[in-house]
């Protein structure tokens, strides 16, 4: 697949094209709901180290208690995502975008709580501290306007953070992320 192409089967919702990793921790949304919201994560695992392959465990329910003593702390958590951001800006996905992927947890936007049900959980491969790469900013921006072509629903949805949606209790993409790199991104393929 050209890197500068991100395409998306809203029938299937799978992209195509890309590494996918299918996780079981997902569910069928509930009947009749559209998606309109778009929320950006951060995760490293263990935290700050990156390309390790934790994450896809992690997501598989397979992350090793003892191998880290972080990971003590989180494997028994039921989580995923519909897609990850390498640090290099590859993507594999998770969870198709048709269903449910369990990446919000408690939460609530504009006063509808259970964020899952209604939106798409994008993960980047970072921490709340370190920057993003440049590669992840472009990838994303790519996605997100796969993600309009491909659900009329989401063509003016909100993109947030996890920590917007569930302030708190969460601080990711972290104050590393440049809301105003990915605005411009957005922008600038919106007035071509």
């Amino acid at each position: 697949m050209d890197p500068q192409t991100v395409i998306i089967d809203p029938v299937t919702g799978w992209l195509k094209g890309v590494r996918r990793v299918e996780s079981p921790n997902s569910d069928d949304r509930p009947v009749g709901t559209p998606l309109d919201l778009i929320v950006v994560h951060g995760i490293s695992l263990p935290p700050g180290r990156f390309g390790e392959g934790w994450i896809d465990r992690f997501f598989l329910n397979e992350l090793p208690a003892v191998a880290d003593p972080y990971f003590a702390t989180i494997a028994d958590l039921k989580v995923s995502a519909h897609v990850l951001v390498a640090r290099d800006g590859s993507l594999t996905q998770y969870v198709s975008f048709n269903r449910r992927a369990w990446h919000a947890g408690r939460s609530l936007y504009c006063g509808r709580v259970a964020c899952n049900d209604f939106s798409v959980g994008i993960e980047l491969e970072g921490t709340d501290e370190e920057p993003y790469m440049s590669e992840q900013y472009k990838v994303l921006a790519r996605l997100i306007r796969a993600l309009r072509r491909a659900y009329p629903s989401l063509r003016d949805a909100e993109v947030v953070g996890h920590s917007d949606i569930a302030p708190g209790r969460k601080t990711d993409p972290g104050s590393a992320f440049d809301w105003t790199k990915l605005r411009r991104l957005l922008e600038r393929r919106r007035s071509t």
